[in-house]
């Protein structure tokens, strides 16, 4: 499990995960909150995919050495693009979201 962990630490580095993380909780909590509503397989796909490299079951066993990591890298690689994009799109729908907001002011002089 401590190799999992480590493998995924480093995946996490990549493309800048790890700085979206905040957007991708804010996403989360937008989806949760029923204001934003993405595709369901552009969630479920990564979701299934990290709920697989915290599994202890894989196709390949982490216990043969190099390809039991193999698989869960390979999934990683996977999953990380498709919540990247997903991100994305968030950040578009959010900078739209806030680009229609009309705010009424009254001029006092």
């Amino acid at each position: 499990m401590a190799s999992k962990i480590n493998l995924a630490i480093e995946a996490f580095k990549h493309k800048g995960f790890v700085k979206k993380l905040p957007t991708m909780w804010r996403m989360l909590k937008s989806i949760k909150n029923g204001f934003y509503k993405p595709e369901i397989k552009n969630l479920l796909i990564p979701g299934a995919i990290l709920l697989y490299i915290i599994s202890p079951l894989d196709f390949i066993p982490d216990f043969i050495p190099v390809l039991g990591q193999m698989d869960d890298l390979a999934m990683l690689a996977l999953a990380i693009p498709l919540l990247i994009k997903e991100t994305e799109r968030f950040l578009a729908w959010e900078t739209e979201k806030m680009s229609n907001k009309v705010i009424d002011a009254e001029i006092v002089s």
